[in-house]
Formats: structure tokens, sequence, C-alpha cells
């Protein structure tokens, strides 16, 4: 190519499943930053599966640039080296010949994946590989390569002092010609090239299916060099965060689904166990005093002493299916939008992933089996079945707000999970040693500050008065204390979501902003009757039942039933909140959304 720095050329390379973009001139940093230019460079296409050996292949090519002169270009398309192991061939040797002045290179053997790393910083990212001059030789096992295949990639240094030589500048120079030898482990001489071969389909820019401009492309080399660009940016767009294949993230996101599925499963089985034997214990004994229930209001129900207090634990169940089936619309429609290449579904928005609802969706439902459990006999040592899936709903929702800014770089399931579980185990510290210990309190407000000092100052004013509440008054009902602290950080993060939305000049969509104003007005009645308080096991039995209420909803259910009914619409439209708030972004492109 025949251009300058100032004015580089611009190479777009799209394909059935890859873009890759380049520049020419191609500037590389070398030993002590110094700097060499490439007018000449030659990059590697993936090669897609095919169901048939003749099918041809398509790729595109757009080129741009600003320059105001004229620019010369020359565009050549070569074979690319492959081995497929032959029948009976579990081992081969790689082996790699070139001219004696040939420039310090690199050979590499690569799975048969996208991309294919052929620069000189990246090129060790994947398989194995060798430094060169004239000679390399790699020993390759059919059991390291599950698709019986892999490329070679030889990729010349910017320098020669990878290979002991001096610092000299070799460019990339076409003409210079190596022998590739395959050689298997009973030394019989085997040479590949690509068994299909490729047609290049030259388009004019005025005929792409969009517009080529100079920023509408990275040209960086690849995701570790950007780094050190992003860091410097002052804002940061989504596009800068939401690099890695989506195939992968969404498997990443799925696990958390799976692990709460296998969690609750878990949690619940010997939780069922032990409520039955309270229950069998109950009508043995005929105690009254070892469950505490609204005896004003109390059906029961063959061996159940409270039927209504379980039966209103339905919603939890019903809506959290209802939120998992709208959640799998949604994931095929999105699916049915990939597979069509729309541009939307793949360039704009927040990215989507559903991991995560799902996990939220099988939540809600675990909550309300578990709250069902509690209500069998509720007491003071069985108290966290009712708030253990609470935890796990206000960590999962705030996992999801980080998630929509910062998709590569949220927690996995595993870390999330264990974070989530240590919560529980203060909740069942609390319960066991925090009425009345002084020191747990410290030790606990003390941890409590140091783990939300970074918050913004009205996040702290929060979390301080939270901590100074609990030291003062040391709350009985520790597992309360510590959800209304999740709550509470919840709500701040969420409102702080919004805020940074509204003054990145984002909309609400009429939707979501609809979801808001109910869920918070739903919000606001449920709180109202769970505060109502027709029985408390912080007390004893009699002192409990001085708080017991007459049935209110059809001659049936209690104030505590009502919340359960209205704080599961609450949580169901809390979850439609988060999936439908960023919905005014889905035509707008990633690289114009901000980062908060």
């Amino acid at each position: 190519c025949v251009c300058s720095a100032q004015s580089p050329v611009l190479f777009v390379v799209r394909q059935k499943q890859a873009v890759l973009s380049f520049q020419v001139p191609l500037i590389l940093r070398g030993l002590y930053q110094r700097k060499y230019q490439y007018t000449q460079l030659g990059r590697t296409l993936c090669q897609p599966p095919t169901k048939a050996v003749a099918e041809t292949q398509f790729f595109y090519v757009d080129v741009s640039t600003l320059s105001s002169a004229g620019i010369h270009y020359q565009l050549r398309v070569s074979r690319f080296f492959k081995y497929v192991f032959p029948e009976g061939v579990d081992t081969v040797i790689v082996k790699v010949n070139s001219q004696k002045n040939f420039p310090c290179s690199v050979m590499s053997i690569q799975d048969i994946q996208c991309p294919v790393y052929d620069l000189d910083n990246n090129v060790a990212f994947i398989g194995m590989y060798q430094t060169m001059t004239t000679t390399a030789a790699i020993t390759v096992q059919r059991k390291d390569f599950p698709s019986n295949s892999f490329y070679v990639v030889v990729v010349v240094k910017t320098e020669d002092e990878a290979c002991g030589g001096p610092l000299r500048f070799y460019p990339l120079l076409p003409g210079y010609h190596d022998d590739l030898n395959l050689k298997p482990a009973d030394q019989r001489c085997i040479f590949c090239v690509l068994e299909r071969s490729l047609e290049s389909v030259g388009r004019s820019r005025h005929e792409s299916l969009s517009s080529v401009e100079e920023d509408d492309y990275d040209t960086l080399a690849d995701i570790d060099s950007d780094k050190n660009i992003v860091r410097t940016k002052k804002f940061l767009c989504v596009s800068d965060l939401a690099r890695k294949d989506n195939r992968i993230l969404s498997k990443k996101y799925q696990i958390y689904f799976w692990n709460i599925a296998t969690i609750g499963v878990f949690y619940a089985l010997p939780v069922i166990q032990l409520v039955i034997t309270y229950q069998t214990v109950v009508n043995v004994t005929g105690n009254q005093d070892i469950c505490y229930y609204n005896f004003l209001c109390a059906h029961p129900l063959g061996a159940l002493s409270s039927f209504n207090n379980i039966l209103s634990n339905l919603g939890y169940v019903l809506l959290g299916l209802l939120f998992l089936l709208i959640i799998l619309q949604r994931d095929i429609l999105h699916k049915r939008a990939l597979e069509r290449n729309e541009s939307t579904a793949m360039e704009c928005g927040i990215p989507k992933h559903f991991g995560l609802y799902y996990a939220m969706g099988t939540a809600l439902m675990m909550e309300g089996l578990l709250s069902a459990c509690y209500h069998v006999c509720p007491n003071y040592t069985n108290f966290q079945f009712d708030t253990s899936f609470m935890y796990m709903i206000a960590g999962l929702c705030m996992l999801k707000l980080y998630q929509k800014r910062h998709p590569d770089i949220n927690a996995s399931a595993y870390s999330a999970y264990a974070c989530l579980a240590a919560v529980i185990f203060f909740s069942v510290l609390g319960v066991v040693f925090g009425k009345g210990n002084t020191a747990f309190w410290i030790v606990f407000s003390v941890i409590h500050i140091l783990d939300r000092m970074v918050l913004l100052v009205m996040g702290n004013i929060v979390n301080w008065s939270l901590a100074a509440y609990g030291l003062i008054k040391r709350p009985n009902d520790f597992a309360s204390y510590l959800l209304a602290i999740a709550i509470c950080n919840l709500l701040l993060y969420f409102a702080f979501y919004i805020i940074m939305k509204l003054r990145s000049g984002e909309r609400i969509q009429c939707l979501a902003l609809v979801c808001i104003l109910f869920t918070a007005v739903v919000w606001g009645f449920a709180l109202f009757f769970f505060f109502q308080g027709l029985s408390t096991w912080q007390k004893t039995p009699a002192e409990s039942r001085e708080h017991n209420r007459e049935c209110i909803l059809l001659s049936f259910f209690d104030d505590h039933d009502i919340w359960h009914f209205l704080s599961s619409i609450a949580m169901f439209g809390s979850f439609l909140v988060l999936l439908t708030m960023d919905d005014d972004l889905d035509t707008v492109q990633r690289d114009k959304i901000y980062v908060f």
C-alpha cells in the first residue's frame, strides 16, 4: 500500500462468523517502545465450518481512508496451513525450514477456532509456539486437539532480539518460501494446505451494508492492547467492556441459574424434613408454644396448623414461574435475531445475557417454597429459611444492575454465591450470638462500615446510620436487620443507576416507567402490612400472642398473608423494571452507551 501514517487505509473483512479489522500502515511497538511501520502485512481469516466440501465461502472487504490524495493498494488472498490427523495417527512432528536470512519468527500450533492469533503481540496467547530463525519443530498429539486438526501459524517478529539477534527492523516482505513438513511418529512426511478454497468477492463502499468511517472500527491488535487505550479514555462505553465472546459469556451467566437451582434443591430438602418434624411434634405433644402463629387467624388443613400462611406464598412461586416464561420468550427472540445476523442484536443496546434473570426467577420461586416451609412452624430457630433467598434475590439484582454496563467483568457465579453464603453465615451467627453480645455487634459494625466506605456520600450516610442503629439497639431479629441492609443498598444502587442513566441523556420508556411507579406503590402497601407484626419470636410465646389479630381478607387471610401477596407482586414488578429499564437503548450503538 502506498499510504501514510497520518491518513491510513482502513480494512474491514467481514465473514460469516467473524469480523477482522486492520490498518495500513500498521504501527507496532518493539523493545524499548521502538516503533516500526509496516506498509505490507497479512492477516489470517478463520475458516468457518461448512456442510459440504465444495461449498463456496464468501467474505467481504470494506476499504476506507480520509486521505485527500489517491491511495494505491493491492489485495491478495493465499491459502493457509491446516493439518488433519489421518486415521490411526496419534502423534505428528511439525517442522518448519526457512531460508538462512529469514528473520526471527514464531511458529504456533493453534486449535481450529476464531480468531487466529497471527500478530507479534498475540501469537503466544494460545496453543503451542516456538521462536525460530531457520528451523523449528513441535510434537503434536491428537488428544490435545478435540477437532483432530490444527492450524500452523508462522509470524515474523518485529525485532530479532527474541531469537538472540541484534535489534534490527524487518518489514513483512513477500516472496520468501518456506518448506512446511508435518511428520507423524512413524517418520512419514505429510504436507497440507487448506482443504477448502475461498473466493474473494469485492464490493464497493456504497454497496456495503453499513458505512465505513475511520472511527467505526477498532484497529487495535488485540484486547490486551486495548486495555492501555481504554484506561486513558475519559468516558467508558459499553462497547469497551463488551469485548468477550457472547457465547462464552452466556454460558458463564447460565451457571448462575444452574447453581441456584442446585442450591435450592439441597437447601429445601432438609428444610422440608425439619419443618415436618416440628409440625409433628406440635401435633403429638399439643404444645402450642413451639410455633409462633397468629392464632386468631390460623386455619388448619390436615396436619398443618396454619394453612393460610402457607397458601399465601403461592404468589411467589407462580410469579417466579411467569417471570421465567417471560425471560424464556425474550431469550428465544434474541437468539433468533442473532441467527439472522441482525445488526441491532449484535451491535446495539445493553448486551443481552439472561442467565442472571433465570436465577432471579428461580430464587423468587424458592423464596415462596422456603417461606411456606417457615410458616409451617415459625420460630426462633428456623427464621433463616424465610430470609435466605431474600438475600439471594437482593444480591442477584445488584449483580444484574452491575452486569448491564459491565458484561465482561462481572463476578462469576461461584464467587457471587460464595459471598452470599458468607452473608447467610453471618445471619446465622447474628441469630445465635447477636442477642445482647456487644463484641459481636462491634465486629459486625466495623466490617459493615469498612465494606461500604467506597460508596458515595449518601450511601455512606445510610450505611453509617444502619450500623449505628445496630450497635446501639442490637435488635434481636438480626436476620431482618441484615436483610434491611441488603435491600437499602440495592435501592441506593438502583437509584444511582436511574440518576446516571438520565444524566447520560438516556430515557425511560413508558412500559418501564409504569413498572417503576406500580412497583413503588405496591412496595409501599406491602411494607405497611409487613410492619403490622402479628407475632414475634423475639418475645415469649405469650407476649407474641398479644400481637395476634383477626383475619381481614375473606375471613381467611391476615395482614401477613397480604404482605405475602403484595411483596410477591412487588418483587415481580422489580424484576420487570430491571428487564425493561434499558429497552430504550436497543437501537443505540454500544459505543454510544456510557458505563457507570
